[in-house]
Order: C-alpha cells, then structure tokens, then sequence
C-alpha cells in the first residue's frame, strides 16, 4: 500500500518538522516533497500533518504511521545490513559437512582460524560420509564441504567443484612396545602374521586389502571397529595393528607410535567441495584456511 520511499520521506519530514528542510536533506524540491506528502495522504485517506505557519507536525494519524515506517525502515536497514555481511563474508551462516577423521584436526584448525577472522559468522557443522555430504551440497544444504575419495569414490556432481586439498597417507599404528615399533618404515610383508584391527565388514573391499594383495598376502582381520578412534584402543591394548590417516596423527594417543609404509602405503584424496554457482564468500575463506592449515603441515620448518 505505502511505497519505501514515501515511508522514507515521511520519517525524514516527521524528523525535520519542515517540507523545506526535507527537501534540502534528500535533495529534492519543496514543491516535490509537498506532492509525494500529499499522495501518502490520500493513500492513508486522511492528513498526516498539520501545516503550521513554521513548518509541520504529525496529526494522530500521521504519528501512527509514522511509528510503523520506523518500525518497517529499521527491519529494512537490518536485513541490508545482514545482506551486506553475508555478500562480504562477515557475517550470516556457513554451513559445513566433513567426514569423521577430517574433524579430528583439519577442519577444528580451519573453524578456529576462521572464527578469529571473522566472529560475525554462525558456523553450523555436519559430520557425514562423503557420498552424503555431497548428496547435501547438491541439495544446498551446505556451503562447503570436506570430502575424500575413500571408500567408495567421488561420484561426479555437475554443479558442485572439488577442490584437491592434499593426498592422505594412511600410517600404521603400533604399541610403543611392539617389535617393529623402532623402524621409521615398515613394510607391508612383516606384517603378514599380525593381527589387524579393521572397521568395514568381511567382503567389503578395504585399502588395506588390496595393499596387502599386492605384495601377497589377505590380512587377518580379528576385530572390527567402524571408527578409527575406537581402533586405537584395541592396538593400544596390544590387540593388533591399524591404520590411521596421517591427517589425525596430531590427535593419536601418545601410547602408540604411527609408522609410514613407505611406497606400499593405501593413500587417499582428500578435497573440499563447493557449488559451484555463487558459493557465499565465507566458504572462499574457509577453503583458504583449509589449505594454510594443510600448507603448515608440509611445512619443513614446522
């Protein structure tokens, strides 16, 4: 019914006490704020000032509506401002999916980074297999995503964008006490008669089967855990052997040592994804926090 810009005028008048003083803060003529007053009267059938011989003042009606305009102008410069934050990055919501091991160090360092650069956003969190999290970013339910290509593979996503982060090498984990624990390498073979410790459930194809198939021989798997946190209590316990992502080596149990497999190691891509129409720039700058956090890994004075 009533226009933005009328509702403008009328607070600015309402302020003012003056056409003429309107008229010189919006910078149109007197004549042309008396015309825009005069058609907001009509549309609210009835005067909304009374002309004094100095200026003008609200009548009853005229102050009932103009504490509504306020009302609705003060909601309008809020969501622009809100608007504003979220087209900067600085503020609104990102919504953030990773898979489990991801969030035992990659992405907490990337959050308390981000959080430091920029407070006025509310981060929601999501923890998932790969293959749902991109099922919800094609949904858009999430603005960003951290993802890997183990077990099952990436399927493609036409309007979503995998941005590699880096390549996971899987470790071994060992007792502090156990006979191989000494070696800064061990190969896959010495391992022919442990027990392992494995989360997938017999048949499925695993990393660690197939590598142990290619240099001759079917791990014995004894007990299965799902969650490699779960695991490192088992090896812990001298139960068996595991393999942990190098991406959580900061966050195993100081009980056990990790082992590279060297050349023989499963390895797997870990990425980030993201839509790829208009992703908000607050996922821009986690991915770009992401991979500082990855980049100080590999750094060889850290």
């Amino acid at each position: 019914m009533f226009e933005i810009d009328a509702l403008r005028l009328l607070d600015v008048v309402a302020r003012t006490g003056s056409f003429t003083a309107a008229a010189e803060e919006l910078n149109y003529t007197q004549s042309a704020v008396s015309r825009r007053i005069a058609s907001l009267e009509r549309d609210a059938d009835g005067p909304l000032f009374v002309r004094l011989a100095r200026g003008v003042r609200l009548t009853p009606a005229g102050e009932v509506l103009h504490r509504h305009a306020r009302e609705v102008l003060e909601r309008l410069g809020r969501a622009a401002a809100e608007l504003s934050a979220i087209h900067d990055g600085s503020g609104g919501r990102l919504r953030v999916g990773a898979f489990a091991t991801a969030n035992a160090v990659l992405v907490p360092e990337a959050l308390r980074e981000f959080r430091r650069a920029r407070p006025g956003v509310e981060i929601t969190l999501v923890e998932g297999f790969s293959a749902r999290l991109m099922e919800r970013l094609h949904e858009g339910s999430l603005d960003v995503a951290v993802v890997s290509d183990y077990p099952s593979g990436l399927s493609p996503v036409e309007d979503a964008e995998l941005v590699p982060l880096f390549t996971d090498e899987l470790l071994l984990a060992l007792p502090r006490d156990h006979r191989l624990a000494h070696q800064e390498v061990v190969q896959l073979g010495e391992l022919r008669d442990e027990n392992w410790i494995e989360g997938a459930p017999p048949g499925h194809a695993t990393m660690l089967a197939e590598s142990c198939a290619r240099v001759g021989f079917a791990p014995k798997v004894g007990i299965r855990i799902g969650e490699w946190t779960g695991k490192l209590g088992y090896v812990a316990a001298g139960l068996g052997v595991a393999l942990v992502p190098s991406m959580a080596a900061r966050a195993v149990r100081g009980d056990l040592v990790l082992r590279s497999l060297g050349e023989q190691a499963p390895r797997r891509e870990v990425y980030a994804a993201l839509p790829r129409a208009a992703p908000v720039p607050s996922a821009e700058t986690l991915l770009g926090l992401l991979r500082r956090v990855v980049g100080g890994w590999h750094d060889p004075q850290r």
